[in-house]
C-alpha cells in the first residue's frame, strides 16, 4: 500500500530570508512607534529638573504625581472630562446612524441617483466651505454654546463612508433576497440581517468615529465661549497654553511647566487606549473586509 503521510513542503531560502527580514522590520518599527509612547509616559511622572535636562527616557527620573494632583483637584477639569463623554457619545451615535443608512443605500446599485450621491461625498473630501463660511452657518442656526456645534458639522466622514459602502456591496445578496422573500421590508433587512453581520466593520467605524470626537478640540475653540461647555481636549489646551505662565496651577508652576504637556498628552489619550482592547479583534478584519472582493 502506498505510504498515506503527508508531504511536507520545506521553504525555500528566499522565503525564509524574506520572513526574517519582514520579522525584523516589524520589530523594528513596533521599537519606534512605542518610544515616544512610552517616553510620554516617562515624562509625565518625571521631575522637572531631569526633564529640562533631557534625563528621561523610558523610565520616570524623580517620581512625582505633582502635575497630575494640580489637574486632577480642579473641578472644572472634571466637568470638562464629563462633557467629552457626552460629546463622543452623542456624536459617535449619531454619525453611525447617518454613515451606516447612507452607505447602504449607495451601495445599491439600482438606486437612482446613486452617481450624483457618491459624488456628493467624494466632493466633501476634495472642498471644504472653510472656517468662516462654517462659523457663519453654526452661529445663524443657533448652534453656538451648543452639543449641536460639536456634533452636527462632522456628523459624516466621507472617509468612513465609503470603507462602510465598499462592504456592503460585498454583501451576499442571497442573504438578502431571502429575507424579502420572507416578508421582510428594506429596513427589516437593513436592521435584521445586514447591521447584526457586520459587527465588524461597525466596532471599526465606532471606534474611529471615538476618536475623532475624543481628541478634536477646534470646534469648541470655534464655536464656544464658556468654560463649562469645554471638552477635556479644549481644558488640557488652555493648561498647555498656561504652562509657561508663573501663575499656572498654583505655587508649584516651575515643575508643572515641564511636564504638563505630558501630563495633558497622557490623560487625553488614557479612555481610547482602554477602549482598544475591546474592540481590537474587529479592528483589522472590519477594514479589510470593506477592501476586498468576496
Amino acid at each position: 500500500m502506498a505510504s498515506s503521510r503527508p508531504t511536507t513542503v520545506k521553504d525555500t531560502r528566499g522565503y525564509t530570508v524574506f520572513r526574517v527580514f519582514n520579522a525584523v522590520a516589524l520589530v523594528i518599527i513596533c521599537c519606534l512607534t512605542l518610544y515616544p509612547f512610552i517616553n510620554v509616559i516617562a515624562q509625565a511622572f518625571s521631575a522637572e529638573v531631569y526633564i529640562t535636562r533631557g534625563e528621561v527616557n523610558l523610565v520616570p527620573r524623580g517620581f512625582n504625581l505633582t502635575t497630575f494632583e494640580a489637574v486632577m483637584s480642579d473641578r472644572m477639569f472634571w466637568r470638562n472630562y464629563q462633557n467629552t463623554l457626552v460629546y463622543t457619545t452623542v456624536a459617535t451615535a449619531i454619525s453611525m446612524v447617518l454613515t451606516t443608512t447612507f452607505a447602504y443605500a449607495i451601495s445599491k446599485k439600482n438606486l437612482k441617483g446613486r452617481t450624483f450621491f457618491i459624488g456628493v461625498a467624494l466632493f466633501t473630501m476634495i472642498f471644504n466651505g472653510g472656517i468662516i463660511p462654517n462659523y457663519l452657518l453654526v452661529d445663524s442656526l443657533g448652534m453656538r454654546n451648543t452639543l449641536w456645534a460639536i456634533v452636527l458639522p462632522n456628523a459624516i466622514s466621507a472617509f468612513n463612508l465609503l470603507i462602510m459602502k465598499s462592504f456592503f456591496e460585498n454583501f451576499p445578496e442571497d442573504l438578502e433576497e431571502a429575507a424579502t422573500i420572507d416578508g421582510l421590508t428594506t429596513y427589516g433587512v437593513f436592521l435584521r440581517i445586514v447591521l447584526p453581520l457586520s459587527k465588524a466593520v461597525i466596532a471599526t467605524m465606532i471606534l474611529f468615529y471615538a476618536v475623532f470626537f475624543w481628541n478634536q478640540w477646534f470646534p469648541a475653540f470655534l464655536y464656544m465661549d464658556r468654560a463649562e461647555l469645554y471638552p477635556v481636549t479644549m481644558y488640557l489646551r488652555n493648561l498647555m497654553a498656561a504652562a509657561t505662565s508663573t501663575e499656572a496651577l498654583g505655587s508649584d508652576s516651575a515643575q508643572i511647566n515641564a511636564n504638563v504637556q505630558a501630563v495633558a498628552m497622557v490623560l487625553t489619550m488614557l479612555p481610547i487606549i482602554c477602549l482598544y482592547p475591546f474592540i481590537q479583534k474587529y479592528f483589522v478584519s472590519g477594514v479589510m473586509l470593506g477592501a476586498v472582493k468576496q
